[in-house]
């Protein structure tokens, strides 16, 4: 199966390139489109050949998107603004957050931990991550705010570090199935979007909180997700189902985050994109739910 993915991730790229390059200048979409391309160009052969690399390659992978993305989520989460001075804007900020530490330690350890000892991935470490997530806010005795901090540390260790262990469990062939799967399923969903999302049943919201988001993108996801499996050999009805409640519920899930904490992205440093959080909200949540049925 892995022997295809290459092949195809070239092919995409390749047929997707030409067709962008015959759209019309004067087409509104036509630069962001191609801001887009040109970070899929980069991203897809690094995810690719990363787990093609095997075991090393993987953790590799899930430590460095792993790094970067509680980085991003510690911004919305636990944001650290300017102290009220004279000064004005030259005054220092606030120091690094302490609730992120927790996170960037899950995120070094849980990788290495998922290849050496994957039967130690339970309750154990369930426990071990709900004591980390809790003790910035008890050493600090935070009476105040200490529940809602270490709630969100807690919800970060589940969305972030836990789900990318999956790149290292599920193996190689399924590591790579799900990415192709879920970045096809993001092109689907906005080609659903906009062929059948404007008027009739399918243009209702799928949810108030992502109001671009409508039945005929759930539509375009799911057809887009089952030819990508199909196309790798890895379709089951039970990790399509994964893969595609992965596309859907990871993109609200971080568009509630991100509403909470009032930012449009949760960075600017991917051309098209935002953030690297912006990217992979849907990995993340299909690796988890595939471990779910496979492992």
């Amino acid at each position: 199966m892995s022997a295809r993915v290459p092949v195809l991730v070239a092919g995409v790229l390749t047929v997707s390139g030409l067709a962008l390059a015959l759209v019309p200048s004067r087409v509104r979409m036509r630069a962001e489109l191609w801001k887009r391309w040109r970070t899929w160009a980069l991203a897809a052969p690094l995810y690719v050949g990363a787990l093609w690399l095997g075991a090393p390659g993987a953790i590799a992978l899930a430590t460095g998107l792993g790094l970067v993305a509680v980085l991003e989520y510690g911004r919305m989460a636990f944001p650290c603004p300017r102290p009220t001075s004279p000064e004005g804007p030259t005054a220092p900020r606030a120091p690094f957050p302490t609730d992120l530490l927790p996170l960037v330690a899950a995120s070094l350890a849980l990788p290495l931990l998922a290849h050496l000892s994957p039967t130690t991935l339970d309750l154990r470490t369930a426990a071990l991550l709900l004591v980390a997530a809790a003790l910035p806010a008890i050493l600090t005795g935070d009476a105040r705010h200490g529940f809602t901090r270490t709630a969100r540390t807690a919800f970060g260790m589940l969305w972030i570090p836990l789900p990318l262990t999956g790149l290292v469990l599920l193996g190689q062939d399924t590591a790579l199935a799900v990415g192709l799967a879920v970045a096809l399923g993001d092109v689907g969903a906005w080609c659903g979007g906009t062929a059948l999302g404007r008027h009739g049943p399918l243009a209702r919201r799928l949810s108030p909180i992502s109001p671009n988001k409508t039945w005929a993108g759930v539509a375009g996801c799911a057809a887009a997700t089952a030819a990508a499996l199909a196309a790798v050999g890895a379709f089951t009805p039970a990790l399509w189902a994964a893969v595609l409640l992965g596309c859907l519920l990871g993109d609200l899930l971080e568009s509630m985050v991100k509403r909470e904490s009032g930012v449009k992205d949760a960075g600017s440093w991917l051309p098209g994109f935002g953030g690297l959080l912006d990217r992979i909200d849907s990995l993340l949540l299909a690796l988890l739910l595939a471990m779910v049925v496979t492992l």
